[in-house]
């Protein structure tokens, strides 16, 4: 201690990190320790949590196997009413958790809009909006029927999805087709336009596509993604290299199937001239691969992080078909000309599936350009995703990064972990404008909201606590 104030000082700053900022002003030798207190939770529920850590360890592991053993292929395109289980022609399908019409955001209530009018259940604007708050048409999320959407996530009866099949399990997912950017649907958008490109999608692209696929019987896209991450994609927001990898397995069964020429000049110049359209096919792909570790009992592993533009949704591994809920928080964004994030609509789609699965932005240090849209460096995305081991069980068998040494990326959340240390998921999400019938105004990135994990744990500490009072 008596040479304590005779040599040079170094601090390590455990504190506030305005307190390292000011003994740089100083040029005082210090390291800010990165270390937040736990989230507060009632003792109860972190005692019962505790009391059965081995459970949830060994629930955990046969969890993550389930998730990294699947091997989710793309089988067939068939329109919903048909496959997806319980669909309906008065029922639609929204991203996110749970919402009725009334409390649905702006971009949701615009694509259901165009829905109803896309299926001819409403000649016009006015119409549609009345018929979907009558009580007639019935709102469901796309979780709830073995289905994913970005953004809004809206599916109706006649809209052709893809049909995902997990070759380990025998599950299936389903998805529509990506529209491209602009005004599309699925931003909330429902001009005349905007059901002419969705009509020549049911009428031209689905039964192209279809006729490929057929032909090529599968599509392995579980390699496709492991491909497009050697190639700078991270599978959520930049799907470049998947879509060109799709497009080149997809277009020799085109050129032998179509018998118009016109037809298939206008499907490929389509797939072609859009970057996003592998990301209907990554997000079922994930859906697929989690949905096989539903209802492992005891398991703390999120399998679902969703949100609707009003809340964001979790559900575990251990507890069933519960949903739990927070507010949806608005992203950090590059914004469009004209618009800024008083613009913004709170974060939206069922997009978030990716990163649940150990991709998007939890792998984004395979695709640091994403970071851009922050103004954020390579360094950034390297540190999101390497904070993102610290909430994570397993890493990936198959999906690696190459700037990491080809190390897993961090798959099979636990909810445990995010409240112990208190380090949320990190997504990266595209943005819709807060009004429907605008559309995309802009991209960014976001940390999960804490309320829904939080949520989550209280929710799983009760389901321990009622599978002990059955035995």
């Amino acid at each position: 201690m008596k040479d304590l104030f005779t040599n040079e000082l170094k601090v390590i700053n455990i504190g506030l990190k305005s307190f390292k900022e000011t003994l740089d002003e100083r040029n005082v030798t210090s390291v800010h320790v990165d270390w937040r207190p736990p989230v507060g939770v009632a003792e109860e529920f972190v005692t019962i949590i505790a009391k059965n850590s081995e459970k949830i360890d060994a629930a955990n592991q046969a969890a993550c196997e389930r998730i990294l053993n699947s091997k989710p292929v793309l089988t067939g395109l068939e329109p919903a009413l048909l496959v997806i289980p319980g669909m309906k022609k008065n029922l639609i399908l929204h991203a996110g958790p749970p919402v009725t019409w009334e409390r649905m955001c702006g971009p949701m209530r615009g694509a259901v809009i165009g829905a109803l009018k896309y299926e001819g259940l409403a000649k016009g604007d006015t119409e549609a909006e009345d018929l979907a708050g009558s009580g007639y048409i019935e709102y469901f999320p796309c979780h709830e029927h073995a289905a994913v959407g970005p953004m809004a996530g809206i599916v109706s009866a006649s809209m052709p999805v893809f049909i995902i099949e997990n070759e380990e399990y025998g599950n299936k997912a389903f998805c529509t087709m990506n529209e491209g950017l602009g005004k599309v649907l699925r931003y909330g958008a429902y001009s005349d336009e905007v059901i002419e490109k969705l009509k020549w999608m049911e009428n031209v692209l689905y039964p192209t596509l279809k006729a490929a696929i057929n032909d090529l019987g599968r599509i392995d896209l579980k390699n496709i993604m492991a491909q497009a991450l050697h190639m700078g994609d991270e599978v959520h927001n930049r799907n470049r290299a998947a879509t060109s990898l799709f497009y080149r397995q997809i277009t020799p069964a085109i050129i032998r199937t179509c018998r118009d020429t016109k037809d298939m000049v206008k499907v490929l110049d389509f797939i072609n001239g859009n970057d996003h359209f592998f990301l209907n096919l990554s997000m079922p792909a994930c859906k697929v691969s989690l949905d096989a570790a539903r209802n492992v009992e005891g398991s703390s592993i999120v399998v679902v992080m969703s949100r609707n533009g009003t809340e964001f949704g979790v559900q575990l591994a251990g507890t069933g078909d519960q949903w739990f809920t927070g507010k949806a928080p608005v992203p950090d964004a590059l914004f469009f000309p004209g618009f800024t994030k008083d613009d913004a609509n709170p974060d939206i789609g069922d997009s978030a599936i990716t990163e649940t699965n150990g991709l998007g932005g939890f792998a984004i240090a395979a695709s640091p350009a994403i970071v851009q849209f922050v103004g954020g460096t390579a360094a950034d995305a390297v540190n999101y995703t390497m904070q993102m081991y610290e909430i994570t069980t397993a890493e990936n068998n198959v999906y690696q990064i190459p700037y990491l040494n080809f190390r897993g990326t961090p798959t099979g959340i636990d909810v445990r972990k995010i409240i112990e240390k208190n380090i949320l998921p990190f997504i990266d999400t595209g943005v819709a404008h807060k009004d429907p019938g605008i559309g995309q105004v802009g991209a960014g990135v976001l940390s999960a909201p804490v309320e829904p994990f939080k949520n989550a744990y209280i929710g799983l500490a009760k389901e321990l606590i009622s599978h002990r009072g059955h035995r």
